[in-house]
């Protein structure tokens, strides 16, 4: 379930509610009562794990390398 960030628009508050999708928005600010929008504002996204390029794949391809290499200078000696 989505996040949604809302602002009283009468104390200026801003509040996160836990709401599922087909939830209807928030009208009322639950610190002051009065008028609470719905605010746009930036995702909150942190990847944790392995499974990226940079954790995962970036290296394989110059260790490859690296492994070929050193066989074709072997067979040249």
């Amino acid at each position: 379930m989505p996040i949604y960030e809302y602002q009283c628009t009468n104390c200026g508050e801003r509040f996160e509610l836990l709401q599922r999708f087909d939830d209807p928005p928030v009208a009322v600010c639950k610190h002051c009562h009065g008028k609470a929008k719905r605010v746009i504002s930036l995702a909150n996204f942190h990847l944790k794990g392995s499974g990226w390029y940079a954790t995962d794949y970036k290296n394989k391809d110059r260790e490859k390398k690296e492994k070929k290499e050193e066989k074709e200078s072997k067979k040249g000696d």
